[in-house]
C-alpha cells in the first residue's frame, strides 16, 4: 500500500507549482566548451536526465550576469542574449519530463576566475594566493545590478520558471554581506543594513523583470566570530521576505578559507530557524542522502524543499530511490513503465 508523503507532495509557489519537493542543487558543471558560457549537449543530458528520473525543480548551476563575474570559465552564462536559445533550448526540454526550472542568477566577485581585473566590495583577496581585486566603484556597483536585472530579463525569455539569485558561498553578494570581506565605509559598508543594501538594490532590479517566484541562496553562518551569525542572516530573511523574495536557500561557508565539520543535515539549523524566526519558506540542504532524511526534515518542519546535491549526482533517479524507501508510489516516464 501506497504511503502518503511530505517529500512527495506538490507546493505552489505564486503561479508555479511543483509536482514534489524534491529540488537539484545548483552544481557547477565546468562544461562548457571555447569559455563561451554556451549550453552544449552535457547540459541538455545533464540537467534534462534528473528531470526523466522526477526530481520536481531542476537548479542551473550558477550563471554569472557578467563575464567577469565567472566562477570558472567554463561555466554556464546569461551575460548576453546570445545565451537565450540555448537555454531555451534546455529549459523546454526539462519542462517536457514534468519538471519545473530555475536558473542561479551570481558574480563571483573576488573569487572569480577571469583574466582581467577582478572585483568586489573591498580590495581583499580570497586568502593570500588570490588575486586582489579592485574594490568596486558606485558606477561599478550600479552596472554590476543592472547586470543582474539584464540576466532576469534572459531568464524569463529563456522559460525559467523561477530564479534564484547566488548569495552565497563568497560570492560577490556575500562579499558585500559580511563584514569580513567588506570594510566599505560608505553607504555599501559599515552596519548591517549598510551591507545588505547591494542584495536589495539586486533584488529589487531583478523583480523589475521578474514576477515568478523568487528563491535567495544565502551562507548562514561564516565560521568565523567576527562575521555574520545565524541572528543577522534572520534579519536579512526578513527583509528580503519585506522585497518579496518567497524563499531562503539555506547552505553556509565559502567566505573565508575554514575548515567545517560536515555530517548529514549539518546545515538544517539555519533553514529551520530562519523558517520559522524570519516565517518565510526555506529550502534544506547539505548531505541529504535518503528519502527518510528528506521525509523528516519536511515532516517536522525543519524546511519547505530539500536540496540534493552529490546524491543527484550519484543517482539520476534519487527520487524513485527515495520513493521505494518511502514506500510511496511515484508516477513514472511512461518509457520505463515495465521497469520501475
Amino acid at each position: 500500500m501506497s504511503v502518503k508523503t511530505e517529500l512527495f507532495s506538490p507546493l505552489t509557489i505564486k503561479n508555479v507549482t511543483l509536482k514534489n519537493r524534491i529540488v537539484m542543487s545548483p552544481m557547477c558543471m565546468y562544461s562548457c566548451e571555447n569559455e563561451d558560457g554556451m549550453v552544449n549537449d552535457w547540459h541538455l543530458t545533464h540537467y534534462t536526465s534528473r528531470a526523466v528520473g522526477q526530481t520536481g525543480l531542476i537548479v542551473t548551476e550558477a550563471v554569472p550576469v557578467t563575464r567577469q563575474g565567472q566562477i570558472s570559465p567554463q561555466d554556464l552564462g546569461i551575460w548576453s542574449d546570445d545565451h537565450i536559445p540555448g537555454l531555451k533550448k534546455l529549459t523546454t526540454l526539462i519542462k517536457k519530463h514534468g519538471a519545473k526550472t530555475a536558473v542561479q542568477l551570481g558574480h563571483a566577485g573576488r573569487k572569480a576566475i577571469y583574466e582581467g581585473e577582478t572585483i568586489a566590495p573591498s580590495a581583499i583577496g580570497f586568502d593570500e594566493k588570490a588575486k586582489v581585486p579592485a574594490a568596486m566603484t558606485e558606477e561599478q556597483i550600479r552596472e554590476t545590478i543592472e547586470a543582474f536585472r539584464d540576466g532576469a530579463r534572459r531568464a524569463r525569455e529563456s522559460g525559467f520558471d523561477i530564479i534564484e539569485i547566488h548569495g552565497a558561498h563568497g560570492y560577490l553578494i556575500s562579499q558585500f554581506l559580511s563584514p569580513l570581506s567588506n570594510s566599505r565605509t560608505d553607504s555599501y559598508g559599515g552596519s548591517l543594513k549598510n551591507r545588505f543594501r547591494f542584495l536589495k538594490e539586486v533584488t529589487e532590479e531583478v523583480k523589475k523583470e521578474w514576477d515568478g517566484p523568487l528563491f535567495v541562496r544565502i551562507s548562514a553562518d561564516e565560521y568565523h566570530p567576527d562575521g555574520n551569525q545565524l541572528q543577522d542572516f534572520v534579519q536579512a530573511a526578513e527583509w528580503l521576505k519585506a522585497l518579496g523574495v518567497d524563499l531562503i536557500d539555506c547552505s553556509t561557508g565559502g567566505i573565508i578559507r575554514t575548515p567545517i565539520s560536515v555530517y548529514p543535515g549539518y546545515q538544517l539549523r539555519h533553514s529551520e530557524t530562519i523558517r520559522r524566526d524570519a516565517d518565510i519558506m526555506t529550502g534544506a540542504v547539505g548531505l541529504i542522502t535518503s528519502g527518510t532524511q528528506a521525509e523528516e526534515i519536511l515532516q517536522n518542519g525543519r524546511a519547505d524543499l530539500v536540496f540534493i546535491g552529490r546524491a543527484l549526482l550519484r543517482d539520476p533517479y534519487w527520487a524513485r530511490s527515495a520513493a521505494r524507501e518511502l514506500n510511496a508510489d511515484i508516477e513514472p516516464p511512461k518509457q520505463y513503465g515495465r521497469s520501475w
